[in-house]
């Protein structure tokens, strides 16, 4: 299965549009609800996503690889997302990923009229230190991964496969013990 969304959303900040259009391959995860006794995702492969870097236009494909990866979704509106972004961006900032392990943060729910627009600032303002892949007008790519609330993580290991999903914010620790989950993998 191949999702393609053509919209771009015309608004720009440093003359780079805020939305790109983005192509999901495979089939999408199930929304994910924190209250469930078990995450219906777990071990359920995640779809390609291809699209455009918010921060330098290049094309950013997250692909099964071999290497463990996180993805990070959010939008700039949100006040978890706010006060999230810059924690985490100070931690890998500070202390990277162990080598091996990938990070993406995919911006997406982007709106014009809402605060803390365009997101582009806001990310490179907190000095987000991974790729940042622009979501196009529909949040296609928040959809394919089963995106419920913001900030929403999800787990990946070497084999492509979902192993943990978290939405809301997440302490420090948590977030390092996740990723130490994947690079033991």
């Amino acid at each position: 299965m191949a999702i393609v969304a053509q919209r771009n959303d015309t608004s720009t900040a440093g003359n780079a549009p805020q939305t790109q259009a983005v192509t999901l391959t495979g089939a999408g995860l199930p929304s994910y609800d924190s209250t469930a006794a078990t995450d219906p995702a777990l071990g359920t492969a995640i779809p390609t996503l291809s699209g455009t870097s918010l921060l330098t236009g290049a094309p950013v494909t997250v692909a099964n690889d071999g290497k463990p990866k996180v993805l990070l979704f959010v939008a700039h509106w949100c006040p978890h997302c706010q006060r999230e972004v810059p924690l985490l961006a100070g931690d890998l900032n500070k202390t990277p990923l162990p080598a091996g392990v990938e990070m993406y943060t995919i911006s997406t729910g982007v709106n014009a009229s809402a605060p803390n627009y365009p997101p582009s600032r806001w990310l490179t303002g907190v000095k987000w230190p991974t790729p940042v892949i622009a979501d196009d007008t529909s949040s296609s790519a928040a959809q394919a991964f089963g995106l419920s609330a913001y900030p929403y993580f999800v787990f990946v290991d070497a084999q492509n496969h979902v192993v943990a999903r978290s939405s809301g914010e997440m302490p420090l620790a948590e977030f390092r013990s996740h990723v130490a989950a994947l690079q033991a993998e």
